[in-house]
């Protein structure tokens, strides 16, 4: 190798960075230096303009200058901002400021850099949005129009009125802005608030380091709105809104739905609409309920289709039932299209119309032929109707015969075998209609999380085998080589919960499916499947045999709730990690109980208390999704919380949504100050 080979390659040379410095500077010692690109143009007509915007809100924008050279030049040669410096001397010559008055610059020395200031429009750092929208407040302050304030600083006018509205805003929050505690769009959530009361308690959480609750502000101004998004607006469209009278504001900055200042003429304009429709099914004979609002009352002899799955009909009725629900789907999504399409408002009563019939047809092909004798028409946001269909209840056979044990059989053993620990049901002040709904979601709940625990659902089925087998010594004759009866968890009054057992059902129809396709029988089917196909089928058959559901607070099935608990903390069972309580799981619930269950989420908003139940009980089921909870009493292993006193009225049954709303006296709420007072003793 040689020498010069050896040597290690120079370093590339670091260049040096000259420093400059801000002065205040006077504006007689400020002139215009002659290499500025502009430097021989006469003033435009917009100076006195600028000179009026600079007054208002003083100068943003540091200018860059070189040192002067020579004694026929000013101590500072401004390199741009020719068009301030006019500004500046026009308000000298006006005598509205002195020649005194401080130039904000910036000094380059470096040659090279002072010939980028030429170039470039302005070296210096940025000028920070909050130092824009406190310049604009000033500027409206002085009498500036937005259109004068827009042509001087180059904005268009919507940009201007956007900052201008800003600039509302108390001081701390441009401070919190320009410190980078909240973001411009937290500060346009903030302004919309317009009370300067709560701006600066959520500015002062966001200074001392607690974050912005942006679901506080978007909560309060959805509450008591209705905005473009609501579910009336595919049917009720904004020409027929306006047409009828009905006011909109737009959101000033395009970030949020319009809103609908009229909602008692939107819910006109829909109900008028959907009753067309409803007229032609009701010339047809067939009553039609048309409500936005409260569910109209209707005879007890009437029921609605629930969840329809493989098994539950015939082979051929199950395949014409798909084929309805496929069709029904498919007007549907076709419904919405036309809907959307203001170019096909005359295809829209044949295609609303075409949608119930489908679901008609669907319906009346689950319920195995049975006729739809009333519907009801509710808004929908997916394609403008949601219809339901019901049909008469059909007589049900007595199924409360005794069990009869098989005389030959032996007597069961004196032994008493040990119980698993369970926590007691919470009955105090639930009707039984009430316990019937908790226990039966709770059902569902530990349903699907047996089903996807095969392990655990094996020693289920041993057990229970053994339990009949081996200890009881009883057997019940079936047509089956095997003597081992089971039946699907689906008692009258329930509801198939999708999240919940309807995706375990769904999992069955889809293995029936594949069984019908194979021309097998079942064993032989079976017996080939592979063992990880073979554990889950197992783990859904025996998970679907559950039934924990308990229809009166005196009927406590205490020997099912410890086995339930076994199993839940096997598997670990938590049915927030499919679902949360929805609104049909909430209406049997009294208001105590629903603002009960807001405390126990730790909702911090007093609003709820003074909401109808309506309302209230769709509160709770945001508040549930949002935090991901659910009331302790559908875990069969967390005893329930102390339960909250309840009325006469409460343990006779639910309270109806006209019953008058309490004002939330006696309630106990820890504020975000009260928290940040506990903090240092915490």
């Amino acid at each position: 190798m040689t020498r010069s080979a050896s040597r290690a390659a120079p370093s590339p040379a670091v260049p040096t960075t000259v420093p400059r410095d801000r002065i205040q500077t006077p504006l007689r010692d400020v002139d215009i230096a002659p290499e500025n690109l502009r430097y021989d143009e006469a003033p435009d007509e917009d100076i006195p303009l600028l000179a009026e915007t600079l007054l208002a809100a003083g100068q943003l924008q540091p200018l860059t200058s070189r040192p002067g050279r020579g004694k026929t030049e000013r101590p500072q040669m401004a390199l741009d901002g020719r068009r301030r410096i006019l500004a500046f001397r026009l308000l000298l010559d006006q005598g509205r400021i002195a020649d005194d008055h401080p130039i904000d610059m910036f000094v380059e020395t470096d040659p090279a850099r002072q010939a980028a200031a030429v170039l470039l429009t302005n070296t210096a750092v940025p000028v920070h949005i909050a130092d824009v929208i406190a310049a604009i407040g000033r500027m409206l302050k002085s009498r500036l129009g937005v259109s004068a304030i827009a042509k001087a600083l180059g904005y268009a006018e919507v940009d201007i009125k956007r900052l201008a509205a800003l600039s509302a805003l108390p001081p701390t929050a441009l401070d919190a802005l320009r410190a980078g505690r909240i973001t411009l769009k937290q500060a346009r959530l903030l302004v919309r608030l317009g009370d300067p009361d709560e701006q600066a308690e959520l500015v002062r959480m966001a200074l001392d380091g607690h974050g912005f609750p942006e679901w506080r502000v978007t909560e309060k101004l959805d509450a008591g709105q209705v905005n473009a998004t609501d579910a009336r607006c595919l049917l009720a469209d904004a020409n027929r809104y306006s047409a009828a009278g009905g006011r909109t504001e737009a959101d000033l900055f395009g970030e949020r739905a319009s809103v609908l200042l009229d909602p008692a003429i939107l819910t006109d304009v829909w109900t008028r609409r959907a009753r067309e429709i409803a007229n032609v099914f009701e010339d047809e004979g067939l009553p039609v309920h048309v409500t936005a609002g409260e569910d109209p009352e209707l005879p007890d002899d009437l029921e609605t289709i629930g969840y329809v799955y493989g098994g539950m009909l015939p082979a051929a009725e199950m395949a014409a039932y798909r084929e309805a629900r496929e069709r029904f789907q498919a007007n549907g999504e076709a419904a919405a299209e036309i809907l959307t399409d203001p170019d096909r408002a005359d295809e829209a009563d044949a295609a609303l119309v075409a949608l119930v019939r489908s679901r008609l047809t669907m319906d009346q092909a689950g319920w195995g032929g049975r006729v739809a004798t009333t519907l009801i028409f509710r808004p929908s946001r997916q394609h403008g109707l949601d219809i339901q269909c019901f049909t008469p209840v059909e007589p049900e056979a007595d199924a409360d015969e005794e069990e009869r044990e098989d005389p030959g059989s032996p007597s069961a053993p004196a032994y008493r075998a040990p119980e698993a620990d369970a926590p007691e049901p919470e009955t105090e002040g639930v009707n039984h209609a009430l316990h019937a709904v908790r226990t039966d979601v709770a059902t569902r709940g530990l349903i699907r999380a047996l089903a996807d625990d095969p392990g655990v659902a094996l020693t289920a089925l041993v057990a229970h085998l053994f339990g009949q087998v081996a200890i009881r010594g009883y057997s019940v004759r079936a047509e089956r080589a095997l003597a081992l009866n089971a039946t699907a968890f689906n008692p009258t009054g329930g509801r198939v919960i999708e999240a919940l057992d309807g995706e375990v059902r769904q999992r069955l129809d889809e293995r029936r499916a594949a069984w019908e396709a194979s021309g097998r029988t079942v064993i032989a089917w079976v017996h080939d499947l592979p063992h990880g196909d073979k554990m889950g089928l197992l783990a859904e058959l025996t998970a679907l045999t559950l039934d924990l559901r308990e229809e009166r607070t005196t009927l406590i099935r205490r020997a099912a709730r410890a086995e339930a608990a076994e199993l839940a903390e096997l598997c670990d069972a938590r049915i927030t990690l499919h679902w949360t309580p929805d609104a049909e799981f909430l209406k049997p619930h009294s208001k105590p109980l629903l603002l009960t269950m807001l405390e126990e989420m730790g909702e911090e908003d007093v609003r709820p208390a003074a909401l109808k139940k309506k309302d209230l009980i769709d509160w709770v089921a945001d508040r549930a999704a949002e935090r991901v909870w659910a009331p302790s009493v559908l875990s069969w292993t967390a005893p329930p919380e102390e339960a909250a006193p309840l009325d006469d009225q409460d343990r006779d049954g639910p309270r109806s949504d006209d019953a008058p709303d309490d004002d939330g006296r006696g309630t106990f709420v820890v504020t975000d100050a009260g928290q940040a007072a506990l903090q240092p003793a915490a």
